[in-house]
């Protein structure tokens, strides 16, 4: 069995290799685009009743590779994450072979020691000297967590009895992530009852606007409790004024948190980390290592500046089959965790900060973010291209307009969601869409730490020439119309 074994993974490790190389060939697409009824003629999606030898499992893996997203790409722009790392995807091996879980030192032995210190670094850049943490299955988890510590904060006996006629209320800015709503939910406070605060042009909450908001919610005798502030919006890239917010949150005892999954990282850099100013001010932060640090997924984790916080909020009794009181009692991560069973996750982002160092992440976001600035110039000197935001971070957000502009908004809306879609089917770029101020854009996400400068010129290239293309179709048909 294990000769099976041995030939069949390296087999699959030979494939996956060559997988990865290719990603860096400019003629390599990132996607072979099927439709959903086209692809599943072509796989053999039946579960059989009797197993097939280990070396069948080849030709599957070939076609699932053959069919997947190249997300290390270097045309990929179209998620907050991108590129691929290899101390990640060893770690990931290491994990699935060992298969423990992470509720006790004494099955976890290294892997909580490992947590315990990675932990203590994440919480160091940030500005939390006496805090603790948690690795968690994803950002949405981490502002759940966020929210549910607040939610402790205000009324702990809710951990009990219940809500009651407790009416708790939540403020985010208008460009927040959408996992705020499923938290309001969760938590039974209400979706109706997070409230979106306005934001500036460049897609900052207003603090005065917060302040206004929470005045309101006093004088509806209701319990204001948590402010959700952003590093990085998933539109803009924008970053919350955490300063301002602080003083507001202080002035009216309320918790702030910071979803800084996608900008947390500009931290590394001395350069950069400007952006996150005061972030030792709020009291939980929620940090992604799958997404600016390149970590396979998920990759995520919660941060608190005090610790006990996380045990008194998520712990829900224990037993003692699990927790034992033994002389490694207080490594024990599980009480302060809402799962039981919970993957080593944190081996993946200590191997790659081992391997890259810190140093290296801040060398990789400078580099990331001076491309921003290239892809910026690139738009502004564009007769085609038009920038719709300044860029703050790695977000660049613009439109094709043709010279002639002789195209009213709605034409305009279709002819870069018409450019993105051929982009994406044609599988030569991968790029996403958003709408803001009422208008479909395009919005290039800076993100794999491989990407070269005539990468995005490439990218560009291929959007210029299919809105070319797609302008003397648009021309054709009303002459046609006639």
């Amino acid at each position: 069995m294990m000769k099976d074994a041995e030939r069949t993974l390296n087999k699959a490790v030979a494939i996956i290799l060559k997988y990865l190389e290719s990603n860096l060939h400019p003629e390599t697409k990132v996607i072979n685009y099927q439709t959903a009824n086209v692809l599943q003629e072509k796989l053999d999606l039946t579960l059989p009743d009797d197993g097939v030898a280990l070396e069948e499992l080849i030709p599957i893996i070939e076609s699932y590779l053959q069919y997947s997203v190249r997300t290390g790409n270097t045309q990929f722009f179209n998620l907050l994450f991108s590129g691929y790392s290899i101390p990640g995807i060893l770690s990931e091996m290491v994990t699935s072979a060992t298969n423990t879980t992470m509720h006790t030192y004494e099955v976890a032995p290294v892997a909580t020691l490992m947590e315990i210190e990675l932990i203590k670094h994440l919480n160091s850049l940030v500005g939390f000297n006496h805090g603790e943490g948690l690795m968690v299955t994803g950002g949405s988890n981490a502002n759940l967590i966020g929210m549910q510590c607040a939610r402790h904060q205000v009324l702990p006996e809710v951990k009990f009895k219940g809500l009651g006629n407790n009416q708790l209320v939540a403020f985010v800015s208008e460009q927040a992530h959408y996992s705020y709503l499923k938290a309001a939910n969760l938590l039974g406070i209400g979706i109706e009852n997070l409230i979106k605060v306005k934001s500036d042009v460049e897609g900052k909450i207003i603090p005065s606007a917060l302040e206004t908001a929470i005045k309101l919610s006093l004088s509806e005798v209701k319990i204001p409790f948590f402010v959700g502030a952003t590093a990085g919006t998933t539109v803009l890239g924008a970053f919350d004024p955490l300063p301002s917010l602080a003083e507001i949150t202080r002035k009216y005892k309320l918790w702030l948190h910071v979803d800084g999954a996608w900008g947390g990282p500009v931290l590394f850099s001395e350069k950069y980390k400007y952006l996150l100013a005061g972030s030792d001010l709020v009291d939980s932060f929620t940090w992604d290592g799958h997404k600016l640090m390149g970590v396979p997924l998920i990759c995520s984790a919660i941060l608190v500046k005090e610790k006990g916080i996380l045990s008194e909020t998520c712990s829900g009794g224990g037993t003692d089959y699990l927790f034992h009181n033994d002389e490694n009692e207080s490594y024990n991560l599980g009480q302060m965790s809402l799962q039981c069973g919970r993957k080593v996750d944190a081996l993946k982002l200590w191997m790659s900060w081992k391997h890259y160092g810190k140093n290296g992440y801040a060398k990789q976001i400078e580099k990331l973010l001076e491309l921003a600035n290239d892809a910026a110039e690139y738009i502004r000197h564009c007769e085609d291209l038009e920038l719709i935001a300044e860029p703050k971070f790695l977000n660049i957000c613009f439109r094709y307009i043709p010279k002639d502009k002789q195209l009213d908004d709605t034409a305009l809306d279709q002819l870069n969601l018409d450019i993105r879609n051929q982009l994406f089917h044609s599988g030569i770029s991968f790029v996403n869409y958003a709408h803001y101020q009422g208008k479909i854009i395009i919005r290039l996400i800076i993100a794999n730490a491989e990407l070269q400068k005539a990468d995005l010129e490439k990218f560009f290239q291929n959007l210029v020439d299919a809105g070319k293309k797609h302008v003397k179709l648009m021309k054709y048909r009303k002459k046609n119309e006639r």
